[in-house]
């Protein structure tokens, strides 16, 4: 049978949390004017990544002068590309492959070399595994207090950040002089790619010394929507059993709907998925325009991740699991049957 859930409580907390993402500071302010902040982009084999765009937007939202900065093999080719981002004055470049990989050890020195040249006031990153791995570096370095997983911009020293997995909302005031943001990608939307009509400038190279030396990588490959940007995702969960039955009920689900997959930390955790899909805390956040999960009963770790989604549906056998109490749609039921049985009738709607 189908279930509505009842969470109207939970529902409003989600609804005020999306309103904080509107809050403005007035650009045109004397204070304002006073502002220069520094947005640091990611890029991956010469290619911007678009999801660290949100730190130009939150930028944006404190007003004045916002510059980006990237680093790596080929960055001027990128530099060019991010230089169309509509709201970025200026885009720093530096042109060396040894920041290709993202390693705070030399990447923080680099940072903060050309964060006291330019005397930016606003230092933010996307609150990525690369944000969270640099930015404690560079706030360190600097002699400030860093401000993650921001999800709100109240004014140029206030702040709104999730505590408690998000069970609550704290918003924080800062008096350091320059302050070390991440922000969550999901609660700023990336800018516009195109329009705008930033200028070029190459930084500073401190060349720091990496003691830290990248050996290799294993990246699962997948033609399937990125899981951090996917407007559909769907996700399984512990109560899947195996990795068996993952692999057979979830991938024709998400290729069904154009979904990006996803996972709870104890689907990872059992060896059900790789850790790269694992949606959470100590996972991503992410907030497509459809959640659809199986087996998954709403640990709060988990909804910390993904309860910023637009519409929430969940097929569980356990009628009285969390996640029913923030779904919007709820479908009670053994999830052998009925994921093979909606899979069906979606392909049959192609």
């Amino acid at each position: 049978m189908f279930s509505v859930a009842r969470g109207s409580a939970l529902r409003q907390a989600r609804t005020q949390l999306r309103q904080f993402q509107s809050v403005t500071v007035p650009q045109y302010s004397a204070l304002a004017r006073l502002l220069s902040s520094l947005a640091v982009l990611e890029q991956r084999d010469g290619k911007l990544n678009v999801s660290s765009l949100a730190a130009v937007t939150a930028a944006q939202k404190l007003g004045g002068s916002v510059t980006g900065i990237v680093a790596g093999s080929g960055t001027k080719a990128v530099a060019e590309e991010a230089a169309k981002v509509k709201g970025l004055e200026k885009v720093i470049f530096v042109e060396n492959g040894a920041y290709d990989r993202g390693l705070a050890e030399n990447y923080a020195p680099l940072l903060v070399e050309n964060i006291k040249k330019g005397g930016f006031t606003h230092i933010l990153a996307g609150h990525s595994a690369f944000g969270k791995n640099l930015m404690p570096r560079v706030a360190a370095l600097l002699d400030t207090q860093q401000l993650s997983d921001v999800i709100g911009i109240e004014g140029e020293d206030t702040f709104v950040r999730p505590i408690y997995a998000g069970n609550a909302i704290l918003t924080v005031k800062s008096g350091d002089s320059t302050k070390v943001i991440t922000v969550r990608g999901t609660a700023f939307a990336a800018g516009e790619t195109e329009g705008g009509s930033a200028a070029i400038e190459e930084g500073a190279d401190p060349n720091a010394e990496c003691p830290t030396e990248w050996v290799s990588e294993n990246l699962t490959k997948s033609d399937r929507p990125d899981l951090a940007t996917a407007s559909r995702v769907v996700s399984g969960g512990r109560g899947l059993k195996s990795k068996e039955e993952f692999d057979r009920l979830m991938p024709p689900l998400a290729d069904a709907l154009g979904a990006a997959i996803g996972a709870s930390r104890a689907a990872v955790d059992s060896g059900f998925a790789d850790n790269s899909l694992q949606v959470g805390q100590t996972g991503k956040n992410v907030a497509p325009q459809l959640y659809l999960c199986a087996g998954i009963s709403g640990a709060i770790q988990h909804l910390a991740g993904m309860k910023d989604s637009k519409v929430i549906a969940c097929i569980n056998k356990d009628g009285d699991a969390p996640i029913f109490q923030i779904a919007d749609v709820g479908l009670v039921g053994d999830l052998f049957e009925k994921v093979p049985e909606l899979t069906e009738k979606l392909n049959a709607q192609k």
